[in-house]
């Protein structure tokens, strides 16, 4: 998300930003040749780059909500892994295509997504709650209250 607002939109946008928190990729575009090289660098799709997400935290809990216009919950996962992580995947299908349609433009993406947030040591990762209307996934993570340590004075002694 960028830090200066769009004249357009109202809106923020990441057009040649330099304050823009979103990652610039230098070999986005590099074809590799070799295989193993290209397991070695994972490369996103449209459709992971387009799952936009917003993640804020409220005195009670995390919440993140993500856009993903046109799938059905059974076509989303929410996981949560050991470690911390949040893991927000699916698939969106590509439409069917009928030769008789004459196509003048495409730019919904299709395929699959994937994002990944580490959260915080507060996050309860046993209570962390999704629910899905109008296209938009809501996963809310509460958090717990961390205990600061006691400060106990100790007298010396001699």
């Amino acid at each position: 998300m960028s830090l200066i607002p769009s004249f357009f939109s109202g809106r923020r946008s990441n057009v040649f930003d330099p304050f823009s928190l979103d990652v610039w990729d230098p070999l986005k575009d590099f074809p590799f040749s070799n295989s193993s090289l290209s397991a070695s660098f994972p490369r996103e799709n449209p459709a992971f780059v387009s799952t936009r997400v917003d993640w804020k935290e409220t005195p009670e809990a995390h919440v993140f909500k993500a856009d993903i216009p046109g799938l059905k919950k059974e076509e989303v996962k929410v996981e949560v892994e050991d470690d911390r992580v949040l893991q927000i995947s699916g698939e969106r299908s590509v439409e069917k295509e009928d030769k008789n349609d004459e196509w003048h433009r495409v730019e919904r993406s299709s395929g699959k997504f994937l994002r990944r947030f580490r959260l915080p040591e507060n996050a309860k990762m046993d209570k962390v709650k999704a629910s899905m209307e109008n296209g938009v996934l809501t996963v809310t993570v509460p958090k717990e209250e961390i205990k600061k340590a006691e400060v106990k004075s100790i007298e010396i002694s001699g």
